[in-house]
């Protein structure tokens, strides 16, 4: 309850905030390179360096790998048929393709499945979603930014995206069995927890809704595939795989639920940060997150009657 508390507190603090005549109006941009170059790498320091590597860990983890691809594949193509503009198919993709399987997905699958489901959301969210954000959702803003760039260029973008970097520092950590802990690890624990506020409050500083921004269809393509479509692929695969009445059920149900979480944060400071339609991939958040409310008691009605 807190958790929805604060994404409510901080979407508004961000209205508010845009309304004074004194604050910069490029603070939204600030926010977003603050979260780039400082919040995500310190993340990725410090729970990437911590994954347990085993072959259990797969499933879980191949949710955003199965899901970003597809919405590439099914947006891409759909946009260059019906000639959509370069920055509305980048900014579907790279919203619609991610969930946001830790802020809000970490407290709503602990409250319906406890420690043990926390842990499945974990393998979902870090190894997963957070490093599909940090280069495939890179490469998606590169080719459809309003940039043009060569493919050596894009490769370099990626590689030099501070959370990427940083992911491969944590990686290599992690296989060296290094571990961070004392002063560092709570430097890194306090720059980590600026993470929600400050990319809510720049969610709420550039959200400004209006009539026409809600008749967008666009918009609704974004939120229906992401909360509607994507958890369906997971629900009907892993339904296919997995055992859904034995030892597997947790992790089936799991997966399905993060599937349909609303879109990533990180998702939309990446589509601001690269000018693929700043306003509608803050909507597709601010509107995403409380409407994910309602579709995921529809998926977790779905998951436990099968």
């Amino acid at each position: 309850m807190t958790n929805i508390l604060l994404i409510i507190l901080c979407i508004l603090i961000g209205v508010l905030l845009r309304r004074i005549p004194e604050f910069p109006e490029n603070a939204p941009r600030t926010l977003n390179a603050y979260l780039i170059y400082v919040v995500l790498p310190a993340i990725s320091l410090l729970h990437i360096s911590r994954v347990e590597l085993s072959i259990a860990i797969l499933l879980p983890i191949l949710v955003a790998w199965i899901i970003f691809p597809l919405t590439w594949v099914l947006f891409g193509t759909l946009g260059k048929k019906l000639q959509w503009k370069r920055n509305t198919i980048g900014c579907l993709i790279i919203c619609g393709g991610l969930s946001n399987t830790g802020f809000v997905g970490y407290p709503i699958i602990e409250a319906i499945y406890g420690s043990e489901g926390l842990k499945i959301a974990v393998l979902v969210d870090q190894p997963g979603s957070f490093i599909v954000v940090s280069s495939l959702a890179i490469i998606v803003a590169s080719v459809y930014g309003a940039e043009k760039m060569r493919k050596r260029d894009i490769s370099k973008k990626v590689l030099l995206f501070p959370p990427f970097l940083f992911f491969l520092v944590a990686a290599t950590i992690n296989i060296m069995g290094i571990e961070i802990t004392g002063p560092f690890q709570s430097i890194l624990e306090s720059f980590a927890a600026t993470l929600t506020p400050i990319a809510l409050i720049a969610v709420g500083m550039q959200l400004q809704i209006n009539l026409k921004d809600i008749k967008d269809h666009y918009l609704w393509y974004g939120l229906g595939y992401k909360l509607l479509l994507a958890p369906l692929v997971i629900f009907l695969l892993y339904g296919a795989l997995l055992d859904q009445k034995g030892e597997q059920s947790l992790l089936y149900k799991v997966s399905v639920l993060e599937a349909g979480m609303a879109p990533m944060i990180t998702s939309s400071i990446i589509a601001s940060a690269y000018d693929l339609r700043p306003k509608m991939a803050s909507l597709l958040v601010g509107l995403g997150i409380p409407l994910s409310f309602f579709s995921l008691a529809l998926w977790y009605f779905l998951v436990e009657s099968n």
